[in-house]
């Protein structure tokens, strides 16, 4: 069963502001409601550059799940062209606009949701909000720090926290939902549930066709005393033809402006079908206009360029700091090395850099890598690591020492030259009685002087040439 929709849309200016920032459209596939803010910047033409990209959805050619990604993609584009006009119009900075489309295939629906505006369900006589309100004090709700009843009169009921601005972080909040005969579905800009209550959103939305409803709804919010634009789109669902027919309705800014053009137009005449002249208050004459503050604590774009370059600059800096530090440190170490055959001090630290040389001789000494046994000449040519200037210089000293002590062990010792022997001088023979020597055999042979001495031990001298 193909179900259709019975709509239609009213938008009043108020009875304080001049000019009217929301715009709303009902068509047979598309219920669409924006809330331009930002005063002086251009709301109602932000809100109209939302309607106008969005209204395209309205066709019977998307379906089921595509209509999410149909829904996101008209956002996205949507808020790409409010980025343009601002590029175009630099006083147009700050701006932005709430966004809520209902998109219909006759058996579902496709929600796409961006700020505080509001979408409802009424089904059996009960009604229930379909969009999540993007505002501070929804966000204390949602953490139990305040009740719903204490969010409806906080003072900062109307900070809101996302919104359609250009910017690239204005993703909305998607998804399918079901839909059936009987249902009546209501789009709202905050004027209407921020002075009325649900108890009697609820009783007005109960009874009567689309067209009385949205007249009923209006000028509640009017009697209640809002401030704000107040705009409604109202919808049956409906198994035969629907009354209002096929035929779209576009109200307020989008309605006022021109068609296809976002430049400022004249203030919007009010649509007034109920009390109220539209202009009472005295309005004119306030001095802080909530709507400028509802997205105060967002930080405007203005000079994005220039902030993109110094940050640029700050992080080179910071890497170019942070090289120079690093460079400089290495130029305060020392270590012990050779260069060439001798023995040197480099100042530096020793790293394969392409390009980059972080060390240097600073002093080259005159002992020579093979004069030092092989355990120290490894060290050498390893590099040998010193705390500073004085301990490198104290390593050198260590290694001379080294040096000088296999000079003297590995020294040979000179061989005595033999005196020249006397000839033997003949004396006579004396005759003498033969004397008797008994022979000793020794226990064993005495030492030789030569053995007492110890030489040097060759490990330490290892290698030494």
């Amino acid at each position: 069963m193909t179900l259709s929709l019975d709509y239609a849309t009213l938008s009043d200016v108020g009875r304080v502001r001049r000019n009217n920032e929301d715009s709303a459209y009902a068509g047979p596939h598309l219920l669409l409601l924006a809330d331009g803010m930002g005063g002086a910047a251009a709301g109602e033409v932000a809100s109209a550059a939302a309607v106008q990209v969005i209204r395209r959805l309205d066709t019977a050619e998307i379906s089921g799940e595509d209509m999410i990604e149909a829904l996101a993609g008209a956002v996205h584009r949507a808020n790409e062209r409010l980025s343009e006009l601002v590029e175009e119009d630099p006083e147009r900075e700050g701006m932005g606009s709430t966004v809520t489309a209902l998109m219909f295939d006759g058996k579902q629906l496709g929600l796409a949701h961006l700020g505080d505006s509001r979408a409802y369900r009424m089904r059996d006589g009960v009604l229930y909000q379909l969009s999540h309100d993007h505002t501070f004090v929804q966000s204390l709700v949602d953490e139990g720090r305040i009740s719903q009843e204490e969010a409806f009169t906080h003072p900062h009921r109307n900070l809101i926290l996302r919104v359609l601005d250009g910017r690239p972080d204005s993703d909305p909040d998607l998804q399918i939902l079901d839909v059936q005969a009987g249902d009546r579905l209501m789009l709202c800009s905050d004027g209407l549930p921020d002075y009325v209550s649900d108890e009697v959103i609820s009783a007005s939305m109960a009874s009567g066709t689309p067209d009385s409803v949205v007249v009923e709804l209006i000028t509640h919010a009017l009697e209640a005393g809002s401030n704000d634009n107040v705009t409604c789109v109202v919808a049956d669902v409906v198994e035969t033809e629907p009354a209002s027919g096929v035929q779209p309705q576009l109200v307020g800014a989008a309605a006022e402006l021109a068609q296809g053009s976002t430049g400022r137009g004249e203030p919007t005449v009010a649509l007034r079908t109920g009390g109220g002249d539209g202009h009472g208050g005295g309005g004119h004459g306030v001095a802080l206009d909530p709507e400028e503050l509802r997205y105060a604590p967002r930080p405007p774009k203005r000079f994005l360029w220039l902030r993109r370059i110094a940050l640029l600059v700050i992080v080179l800096g910071l890497i170019g700091g942070g090289g120079w530090f690093a460079y400089s440190w290495t130029q305060k170490q020392y270590y012990v090395g050779t260069d060439g055959d001798y023995v040197a001090i480099f100042k530096g630290v020793e790293a394969d850099l392409p390009g980059l040389n972080l060390s240097k001789v600073y002093e080259r000494q005159s002992l020579q890598v093979d004069k030092l046994p092989t355990y120290s000449r490894e060290q050498v040519e390893g590099n040998i690591q010193a705390d500073n200037l004085a301990g490198a210089r104290s390593i050198v000293a260590e290694l001379q020492q080294t040096a000088a002590e296999c000079a003297a062990k590995t020294k040979p010792t000179p061989t005595p030259t033999p005196k020249p022997s006397t000839p033997p001088v003949s004396k006579p023979p004396v005759s003498k009685p033969p004397v008797t020597t008994p022979v000793v055999h020794p226990s064993s042979t005495p030492p030789s002087p030569s053995s007492t001495a110890t030489p040097g031990s060759p490990d330490d001298c290892d290698g030494v040439r």
